[in-house]
């Protein structure tokens, strides 16, 4: 299997195949974001990426049970593409169980209902979007490109088609000035998507985006611990779901915690607000032991 440049995943496609069926991200604009500052878009050439799959080990080939299609959005290939490549996964790997990507909304939101069922049935089911917050005023601050309503619309089309959603977004992101907006409207954004899975990350400022320029100057002040828990607890208490695992466990976080949704609401709550009332008693994830 052949990579050009970072590749990253999901915590949760830790065991999975990568397959880089794009390089880069379509979008590319948030200015949080340095993953492909240094790799522009361009999507794969198909013969590679056939090479790829066909010339794995038969013992992979065996024993692959999920495949996550790389770079940052999968679903910017055109329709029949993007089924092609689902049909040789198929054909190829045949224990394959789950095969997952990235997606943005402005992608989504391209795609035709009819274009999703197809690709949906082909074998895409689990869709990682990152949502960043549902505050309109954040999101077009860090340009995101989307509204949160675009969101909504997006997320509401790709479940209809019948796909799972894993939806992230991240505590810090709009700074000290509207931390408290952001989390409460990002719990209202993540009740009316009402995903399968919600996983919550803290910023942190990686050297070459604009985000960090603006911190250099003093323009963006970044939220301490305490502050990003009371996103997270505010992000908690705004959400109202069916049935959702929740998930603030990544390595940017400061505490990591989770449940299910909303059974466990109340309790993630209490947690937090225990926290919140006596942080010394809390041995919070020291800054250096935090990563992307």
């Amino acid at each position: 299997m052949r990579y050009r440049g970072a590749v990253i995943r999901p915590p949760s496609e830790a065991s999975s195949l990568i397959l880089q069926v794009t390089y880069g991200c379509s979008n590319n604009s948030c200015d949080f974001c340095g993953t492909y500052l240094d790799k522009p878009f361009r999507i794969r050439p198909w013969r590679e990426v056939a090479d790829d799959v066909t010339g794995l080990p038969a013992s992979v080939k065996r024993h692959t049970r999920r495949v996550f299609l790389a770079d940052g959005d999968a679903l910017v290939l055109p329709t029949p593409r993007l089924v092609e490549a689902l049909g040789l996964l198929r054909r190829e790997l045949p224990e394959v169980d789950r095969v997952s990507s990235y997606a943005n909304a402005q992608n989504l939101l391209h795609k035709s209902p009819d274009d999703l069922q197809r690709i949906r049935a082909a074998g895409l089911e689990l869709l990682y979007v990152g949502l960043e917050s549902g505050d309109d005023a954040t999101l077009a601050d860090i340009h995101k490109g989307v509204t949160a309503a675009q969101q909504i619309e997006a997320c509401r089309k790709a479940t209809e088609a019948g796909f799972a959603l894993s939806i992230t977004a991240i505590l810090g992101l709009a700074g000290e000035a509207r931390s408290l907006e952001h989390a409460r409207a990002t719990g209202a954004v993540l009740s009316a998507i009402d995903p399968r899975y919600i996983g919550i990350l803290s910023l942190m400022l990686e050297a070459g985006t604009a985000l960090a320029a603006r911190h250099e100057t003093g323009d963006f002040v970044l939220p301490d611990a305490l502050g990003m828990l009371r996103e997270l607890r505010e992000i908690v208490a705004a959400t109202d779901v069916s049935d959702c695992l929740f998930r603030s466990n990544h390595a940017s976080n400061y505490l990591p915690v989770g449940g299910r949704l909303p059974a466990d609401k109340e309790a993630l709550v209490a947690a937090l607000d225990a926290v919140l009332a006596r942080p010394q008693d809390v041995r919070l994830r020291p800054e250096e032991w935090r990563l992307l």
